[in-house]
C-alpha cells in the first residue's frame, strides 16, 4: 500500500470558488506538500478566489511512501578509457534503487502518479481538478489530461516536455538546443567585444571558446581562491555552459573569468570568484533546476515510463555519433544510464489521442525544457494553446512578470 501525503488551502473567497488547483513544482520527484504555501502569495487575488490550493508529495518522494534512489552524478562525457566504470555505475544505480524500493519498484511511474491526483481528486470530493504542473509536471499533466479527459479542467503546463522525447530524448534535446544557444550567445558576446574581450565575431568567439575547451582537457584550469580551490577541465567547461549558455550575459561573465584563470591574470574587477563556482557547479543563472535531481523518484520514472536501450554498446555508438553532431554536450546526453540495466516497464508510455484544452507557457531561451520541448508537447495535445515569451529566458514562466502572466489568469478565471 502505497500513502499519498497531501495538503490544502482553501479558497480566499468561498463564494467564488471554482474547484482545487492541484500544483505539481516538478522533478520527477519533487516534494510538492509545501507547494500552496510557495504558491499562495504569487497568484493575484481572483485566481486564489478561485481555487482551494492542493499540495500534494507525488509517491516514492517525501511523505509519500518515500523510497531511497541514489541519482547519482551521469551528467558525464563518454570516455572509451572509463566507459567500462561508467556501466559498472549506472548498474549499481539501477540495482540498489530495485532493491531498496522492494515491491513498489515497478510502481513509481507518471501513470501512476496520475491515477493518484485522481484519487486526490476522489477524495476531495470533486469532480473535476484543475492544475498548475511546472517542468516535468507539464508531462504529468497532460498524462492525467489523456487517462482522465471527463475530470480535467483548468491546466496550466508551464515549460513544456515534449511527450514524444520521453526520456532518453528530453536529456538529448539538451544537446541539440544548447546548440542555437551558443550560436546566439556568439553572436552577443561579438557584439560586446569591447567589454568580454572574447572576440569581434561570432566566429572568433567560438574559436576563443574551444580553443579553452582543449586547453583546459589538457592542463585543467587552476582557480585558486578563499571561495574555491579547484582544477577546472574541458569537460567541466562544457558541462557548465549546456544550461549557461541560454543566458549571454551571466554566461559571457563566467568565461571571462576563466578564460583570466587559465591566462594566470587576476579574476576581472567586478566579478565574483563564488559566483564563478555557483556557476559552474550548475546553478543555471539562479533559475530552478526544473527536471531532474528528483531524488527517489527520477530513475524510477525516467526508466519506468518508457524501455530505454538495453544494450551498453548502443550507449557508446550513440555518444560517438552525438558528440560529432552536437560537440557541446551530445555525447553527455547519451552517455549510459541507470535506465539500461531497468525492468521493462509494465505499460506502455501514455498515447496523447484525445483533446486536452489546456494552456502551455513556455520561455523561448528555457536552458531545461527548451522550446523545441515546449512546442512538442502543444503539437501533442489537440486543442491546447501556446503562449511563447518571444526572449523569454529562464525555466518556468508563470509569476515571473512576463507578457504570460496575464493571458494564464484569464485562462485560470473565465
Amino acid at each position: 500500500m502505497i500513502d499519498l501525503a497531501i495538503s490544502r488551502i482553501k479558497s480566499a473567497d468561498p463564494a467564488k470558488r471554482r474547484g482545487v488547483l492541484l500544483i505539481n513544482p516538478g522533478g520527477p520527484g519533487a516534494p510538492g506538500l509545501d507547494w500552496p504555501l510557495y504558491t499562495e502569495n504569487s497568484l493575484p487575488k481572483d485566481v486564489r478566489d478561485q481555487y482551494d490550493l492542493i499540495g500534494f508529495d507525488p509517491r516514492g518522494v517525501g511523505k509519500s511512501s518515500p523510497i531511497s534512489c541514489s541519482s547519482g552524478d551521469f551528467d558525464q562525457p563518454y570516455r572509451p578509457e572509463t566507459f567500462d566504470s561508467d556501466k559498472a555505475r549506472a548498474k549499481t544505480v539501477a540495482d540498489e534503487c530495485r532493491k531498496n524500493a522492494g515491491e513498489a519498484f515497478p510502481y513509481i511511474t507518471t501513470r501512476n502518479t496520475a491515477r493518484d491526483m485522481d484519487t486526490i481528486r476522489e477524495v476531495l470530493g470533486e469532480k473535476k481538478i484543475s492544475y498548475l504542473g511546472k517542468s516535468y509536471g507539464t508531462y504529468l499533466g497532460a498524462v492525467y489530461s489523456q487517462m482522465f479527459p471527463k475530470q480535467t479542467d483548468r491546466f496550466v503546463l508551464d515549460s513544456g516536455v515534449d511527450p514524444v522525447r520521453i526520456w532518453r530524448g528530453m536529456q538529448q534535446v539538451w544537446a541539440t538546443e544548447s546548440e542555437p544557444a551558443f550560436t546566439r550567445w556568439t553572436k552577443w558576446a561579438a557584439e560586446r567585444n569591447a567589454d568580454f574581450g572574447l572576440g569581434d565575431s561570432p566566429q572568433a568567439v567560438s574559436d576563443t571558446f574551444w580553443a579553452l575547451v582543449a586547453r583546459a582537457d589538457k592542463e585543467p584550469i587552476k582557480i585558486e581562491s578563499r571561495y574555491w580551490p579547484s582544477e577546472t577541465t574541458g569537460d567541466d567547461i562544457r558541462r557548465a555552459t549546456r544550461g549557461q549558455v541560454f543566458y549571454p550575459s551571466s554566461f559571457s561573465e563566467m568565461f571571462t573569468m576563466l578564460k583570466a584563470a587559465a591566462d594566470g591574470k587576476p579574476i576581472p574587477a567586478g566579478t565574483d570568484p563564488a559566483k564563478l563556482k555557483k556557476l559552474l557547479d550548475g546553478d543555471t543563472a539562479g533559475a530552478p533546476t526544473g527536471w531532474g535531481g528528483g531524488g527517489g523518484q527520477f530513475w524510477p520514472v525516467l526508466c519506468g515510463d518508457t524501455a530505454w536501450p538495453d544494450s551498453p554498446e548502443q550507449y557508446a555508438k550513440d555518444a560517438v555519433r552525438d558528440k560529432k553532431d552536437y560537440p557541446l554536450y551530445g555525447d553527455i546526453a547519451s552517455n549510459i544510464k541507470p535506465c539500461a540495466f531497468w525492468d521493462k516497464p509494465l505499460e506502455p508510455a501514455t498515447p496523447m489521442n484525445k483533446e486536452a484544452k489546456v494552456l502551455i507557457l513556455q520561455n523561448e531561451w528555457d536552458s531545461q525544457t527548451p522550446l523545441a520541448s515546449g512546442q512538442g508537447l502543444h503539437h501533442a495535445l489537440e486543442g491546447s494553446r501556446m503562449v511563447t515569451v518571444t526572449g523569454g529566458e529562464g525555466h518556468i514562466v508563470y509569476g515571473s512578470g512576463s507578457c504570460a502572466d496575464a493571458p494564464a489568469n484569464t485562462y485560470l478565471v473565465p
